[in-house]
């Protein structure tokens, strides 16, 4: 078999839906005729490029690779022939990203340099989502990743727009000695006598959803110790005995801390990208999302924690 072009986007549309069955319809495809193509790609290939689970699909180690490169000859394909429009100095004017504390900006980053490696990047860090509100509304920053929670959606004026890339559970990390260490899922309200470590306000409704959850289930929390910091540092601490702490269902834990699930998951966080509209086209706000959600996916795949509260959540047919 001869690659083409199609063949790239399909291998593209697989890994950005999840699915083989999602993918064949935004494709226009069946999906048996999505699983033939695909089949016939990795025989290509040599080896499989996607993992089948309960839950969907995911690239494998090499798969990944080969989604990346595919991504930049598409990228590169659409290319061919553009001419600049007049006055598109500005076509290389550097793009201003701010994110919270996500780690999906490194992996929406690398995304964005390898589909559009002609554009310059300046990236900054901002905890509160709110402030990055106030950036993008005065124009420092062109596009960012900010959070939100249900019922709390992020506010901003008409200049800015937003589209959600991932809602996801909020679990707790755990010393690993800890008594509830064997359980598959936690109560929150068996963490009532807890120390908890919990980042300060971020504008956007945290750390309020945290103690309206800690209400619903019938406790203040005793001790509460304010940090914002390096995760490795939390993370010492939680090991070290000295607290707990929510954290985000991709965090992967050191050493003597685990991550568990918490039962009815009473806490979920958006994570939302945001963009100035006068200075960041649809095409490149399209490659953002694309690339953040990539990223996602592939940290996802990365978290065991993650992908067995998926796989006991949602009994979806991957493909």
């Amino acid at each position: 078999m001869e690659l083409e072009l199609r063949h790239l986007r399909v291998l593209c549309a697989i890994a950005d839906a999840g699915s083989v069955g999602r993918a064949a319809a935004e494709l226009g495809y069946s999906q048996p005729g999505i699983s033939t193509q695909l089949r016939r790609i990795e025989r290509h290939f040599g080896e499989p490029l996607f993992e089948r689970g309960p839950t969907g699909v995911r690239p494998t180690r090499y798969g990944v690779e080969v989604v990346a490169q595919a991504r930049d000859v598409l990228t590169r394909a659409a290319a061919i022939g553009r001419r600049p429009a007049a006055g598109a100095a500005t076509a290389r004017r550097t793009l201003r990203v701010a994110a919270t504390n996500s780690p999906m900006l490194a992996g929406m980053v690398s995304g964005v340099r390898a589909r559009l490696p002609e554009v310059p990047l300046a990236v900054s860090s901002v905890y509160a989502s709110s402030r990055i509100v106030e950036l993008l509304e005065d124009g420092t920053v062109d596009a960012a990743i900010a959070a939100d929670y249900p019922g709390r959606e992020l506010e901003h004026s008409d200049a800015v727009v937003h589209r959600g890339i991932v809602t996801e559970p909020t679990f707790v990390a755990l010393p690993s000695r800890h008594q509830l260490r064997h359980r598959p899922q936690i109560a929150l309200a068996d963490l009532a006598e807890e120390a908890w470590f919990v980042t300060p306000d971020d504008g956007a409704g945290w750390p309020g959803v945290f103690h309206a959850a800690c209400a619903a289930a019938g406790f203040t929390p005793a001790t509460v110790h304010e940090f914002l910091g390096d995760q490795l540092q939390l993370q010492g601490m939680i090991a070290d005995g000295l607290g707990v702490s929510l954290v985000q269902a991709t965090l992967r834990p050191i050493p003597h801390v685990v991550v568990k699930p918490l039962i009815g998951t009473p806490l979920w966080c958006r994570y939302v990208l945001a963009w100035r509209r006068e200075t960041v086209p649809g095409e490149l706000a399209e490659t953002l999302f694309q690339s953040a959600t990539v990223a996602y996916r592939e940290l996802a795949a990365q978290s065991p924690h993650l992908r067995t509260w998926a796989a006991r959540t949602w009994s979806v047919p991957g493909a």
